[in-house]
């Protein structure tokens, strides 16, 4: 593994990391969006090199999100959601920089446990996958989808999105090597020649990541910026690690919620911190102080939202399904570089698989660093205008598109169709992280079930072929009742988190 770590290498963790802080501290750009533009640069890289800036830019920009929220009430990411139910009142008391300070440990400490949990949990569920034939790989993917659907904000809407996403991406060629007749189908006439191999991957991801929120914001105008006199960093009240006794079960819960959520195929670093910092308000013995201005409700945000990096590439890595938008875009970093995730990569690909843990151990390392010595001056971020940014992010978007794959000007007509397709979503209520989960993992799924049939020729042997199967079919019925269940119980007695 040493061979790999080069100056560029520490150069590109740390770049992204710095990138990912800045994309983060800015409300309306979040680390999904920072990777998707990022994500063409990766093709020059090489594979290790490009993760290396990805992750970077993923953990950067998850942490960086807590600046806007304490500050000025104004979650950068939607995994920054919680931070502001406790660390604007700190900020409006003059304790800003002590709010920030404790987001800042409380991130280092969830980035770390979760980086833990990948390190040690991922390689022993890809040996098991392994052993996985199509039946039981079908099934992993439909109890994948099945999950991110259940728990979607609506969970017909999470599956009209996630079976949207499906039938995009079987858009092309019905190719005889997945078991098709080698016909084009779900092609629009006069279309043929530019959808015979339907849409390409990476301009669908930046369009829905890129474009298209750079189309909200640009559809509330341009808001007056933030000056510095918005922005109440310093204090009489300092912080100190001593803030952090009594809390050490705190952060090891909420970390470990953050991991498990990101675990969960589609969920989202908002559901991480949301969870995080209900059970932290349940668990404590002044539940009447959090949204008052609360330390533990930082730390449980916090940690809880950098739990969820480590965790969301536990399925990526081993199952080959990602667990979040963000991980689902570094499915396009691997495409690039021609290598296919799933059970078999961790064993095939040892050396960038170290290069993943190193390079997540120094990007959570080197947020801190930064974040913890410099905020005062990443807080300066939020006022730096859009109208500046966004033109410049727009043009580094359709360069990447058109690029990606040699110079072609429809993976640009793509660009602008899925971006203006992820502005609707919104409009809908739509969920984009199930649809691009489908599209992900749509052929996959049908070239499993397809294969199955021609194994075994019948329809029962998803039910019957071994005791997995079994199992998956009780996790995805448990999915399905505990969502209508938990569903009816919100309609009929909302919580207030």
């Amino acid at each position: 593994m040493f061979e790999i770590i080069t100056p560029l290498f520490l150069s590109l963790i740390v770049g992204g990391t710095f990138a990912g802080i800045v994309f983060g501290a800015i409300p309306g750009m979040t680390a999904t969006m920072a990777v998707a533009v990022c994500l063409p640069l990766t093709y020059s890289l090489g594979l290790e090199n490009g993760l290396a800036l990805l992750l970077g830019l993923y953990v950067g920009g998850i942490s960086g999100g807590l600046v806007p929220a304490i500050l000025l009430g104004i979650p950068g990411t939607p995994s920054s959601i919680t931070t502001t139910f406790d660390g604007y009142p700190m900020a409006r008391r003059g304790e800003g920089e002590k709010a920030l300070r404790i987001g800042i440990v409380a991130s280092l400490v969830g980035g770390l446990i979760s980086l833990a949990v990948l390190w040690l949990f991922a390689p022993t569920l890809a040996d098991f996958a392994i052993k996985f034939s199509y039946v039981e790989k079908f099934l992993i993917i439909f109890f994948a989808l099945t999950v991110m659907a259940a728990l979607s904000s609506d969970m017909l809407i999470g599956i009209f999105s996630g079976v949207l996403g499906i039938f995009i991406a079987l858009i092309g060629t019905y190719d005889i090597s997945d078991g098709g007749n080698g016909h084009t189908r779900l092609i629009p006439p006069g279309t043929d020649y530019w959808l015979e191999d339907g849409f390409s991957l990476l301009p669908v991801l930046i369009g829905l990541f890129g474009l298209a929120a750079i189309l909200e914001q640009a559809e509330l105008g341009a808001p007056r910026g933030h000056s510095r006199e918005d922005l109440k960093v310093g204090g009489e009240s300092t912080f100190s690690f001593s803030v952090f006794k009594g809390q050490i079960v705190n952060l090891v819960r909420s970390s470990g919620i953050g991991t498990f959520v990101g675990i969960l195929p589609g969920v989202g670093g908002s559901a991480a911190s949301i969870l995080a910092y209900s059970n932290a308000k349940t668990f404590s013995s002044h539940p009447e102080t959090f949204g008052k201005g609360e330390p533990a409700g930082i730390i449980a945000s916090e940690s809880g939202n950098n739990g969820l990096t480590g965790g969301a590439l536990v399925p990526l890595l081993s199952l080959g399904i990602p667990g979040d938008s963000t991980t689902a875009l570094l499915i396009g970093a691997f495409t690039l570089q021609g290598i296919q995730v799933g059970p078999l990569f961790i064993g095939n690909n040892p050396v960038t698989w170290d290069a993943m843990i190193f390079a997540m151990l120094i990007a959570n390392l080197a947020m801190f660093v930064m974040m913890y010595f410099a905020i005062r001056y990443f807080a300066l971020v939020v006022t730096v205008p859009k109208h500046i940014l966004f033109p410049v992010i727009l043009m580094m978007c359709v360069i990447g598109a058109y690029t990606i794959n040699y110079g072609i000007m429809f993976d640009v007509w793509t660009l602008l169709i899925f971006g203006i397709a992820g502005w609707l979503f919104t409009k809908l209520g739509l969920e984009v992280a199930p649809f691009i989960i489908g599209f992900i993992l749509g052929p996959s799924a049908e070239v499993y079930f397809v294969k199955s049939l021609e194994s075994f020729g019948t329809l029962t042997i998803f039910f019957t072929k071994s005791w997995i199967a079994v199992v998956l079919w009780v996790l995805i019925l448990a999915s399905i009742f505990g969502s209508i269940a938990l569903s009816r119980r919100h309609r009929s007695d909302p919580v207030e988190v």
